[in-house]
């Protein structure tokens, strides 16, 4: 599916109207179904979708390894997708799905459940992680985003160890991309506690409890925390880096992780 679209506007520069071109960023509907029931339907770029499907539901909990699920199916339409997933487990016996509006694109999930699951866990891993290994792995992020050079209407995420990123990311939604790295790391049985989520965007406590149930040790982004998602690091012992920009970082929680403090 094409992930970018030529247009031809009037732009105002420099006192006047000129014409010119600009790049728009697709965006497509992706509903997912799991076991023949409707569980969300969100807005992408309709890139990698059996990744974000199965991310998204590994994200909420619906589904916890590879080994529940029994077959994924991509519908492709023009101006839709649809993923259908069936497991070996029945996800809904305890689950409700009522519905929380959060700040990312597409429907909320159900964010009581997902907090109340998480905050109790406590991150353990012993990675660590250098000052100027995050400055060079957040340079590297922005290095790879042409899309966003293109349309400026994507965010980005990637998982990385320490020295380089493994896998790069790209869709209109943050929490899109971080599930489509979650959905790579699950169905090709890649580990994750000796990894580091390097991502844009505003670290919403949505995006902190993805990272989470991903089971990486560390976040990172070159955009603000929420109050809530720093709550969240510290309560649950995640390190938690935002604002990284020109030689520059925030460190909200660092639980031991960030060589040097």
């Amino acid at each position: 599916m094409k992930e970018a679209f030529i247009y031809n506007v009037a732009e105002f520069t420099q006192g006047s109207f000129q014409e010119a071109q600009v790049t728009a960023i697709q965006e497509v509907p992706l509903t997912i179904y799991l076991n023949g029931r409707e569980v969300v339907t969100l807005l992408c770029t309709g890139k990698h979708p059996k990744f974000l499907a199965v991310g998204f539901l590994k994200s909420d909990g619906l589904i916890t390894d590879s080994e529940q699920l029994k077959d994924i199916h991509v519908e492709e339409e023009p101006e839709r997708l649809m993923v259908r997933v069936e497991t070996s487990h029945d996800p809904f016996d305890l689950q409700s799905l009522k519905r929380s509006i959060t700040s990312g694109c597409g429907k909320g999930t159900n964010f009581k459940r997902n907090v109340e699951t998480i905050a109790s866990a406590t991150v353990t891993a012993k990675l660590t992680v250098a000052p100027e290994q995050i400055l060079q792995l957040v340079a590297e992020l922005h290095e790879r985003s042409t899309l966003y050079r293109a349309t400026r209407g994507c965010h980005n995420a990637s998982l990385a160890t320490p020295e380089k990123i493994l896998i790069f990311r790209e869709d209109i939604g943050r929490h899109n991309a971080i599930d489509m790295v979650c959905g790579q790391c699950l169905l090709d049985n890649i580990p994750t506690q000796d990894k580091l989520i390097v991502s844009t965007g505003r670290i919403a406590s949505e995006i902190l409890l993805k990272a989470m149930r991903l089971g990486v040790p560390i976040l990172v982004s070159g955009s603000a925390a929420t109050r809530f998602s720093i709550d969240l690091a510290r309560k649950t012992n995640m390190t938690l880096v935002g604002l990284v920009e020109q030689g520059r970082m925030v460190v909200y929680n660092h639980a031991g992780r960030i060589a040097g403090l």
